[in-house]
């Protein structure tokens, strides 16, 4: 009797999966998890005082599970980093919406208001964060807290 087992190469599978992911955010550190893989950027102020932001991107891994906009996702910078110091509004106070819940554009990032610290180390700067949002499938019936977290670079000119 002849067995018929077909050999997985876990190597060769994950390798063009890891092609792909570093060909979506180049210049953005990412973190993987179940249901999102969330890429983060420093996005530096396009006029002399304008603001900086960080543009967060959420990519599902499955098309079905969205990200709500409320309450809407937020970023903690960590205690610990100099670099950068939070321009977030306070988060809202939870209203009374009822009905269906709203989702965010999964194709558009979302922007986190920052600013430079006058005390930054010049050059360039790791800085990390983490984002918490609420997600649902609404197909499975289900919604969840995410917590991940992002690293990124900042160049302190």
């Amino acid at each position: 009797m002849e067995s018929h087992e077909v050999a997985f190469c876990y190597d060769g599978h994950m390798k063009p999966l890891a092609a792909v992911l570093l060909a979506l955010a180049p210049a953005a550190a990412m973190a993987v998890g179940e249901h999102f893989t969330l890429s983060a950027a420093y996005v530096p102020p396009a006029k002399p005082k304008a603001a900086a932001s960080i543009a967060v991107t959420f990519i599902p891994a499955d098309p079905d599970v969205k990200v709500n906009q409320e309450p809407a996702p937020r970023l903690k910078l960590d205690p610990e980093q100099a670099v950068l110091i939070d321009r977030q509004p306070p988060a809202a106070r939870r209203g009374e919406s009822g009905g269906e819940p709203k989702y965010l554009d999964s194709s558009l990032p979302v922007s986190f208001p920052v600013a430079l610290s006058p005390h930054a180390p010049k050059g360039e700067q790791a800085v990390k964060g983490n984002v918490t949002y609420f997600y649902c499938s609404k197909r499975e019936g289900w919604c969840r807290k995410g917590t991940a977290e992002v690293t990124f670079v900042v160049n302190v000119p």
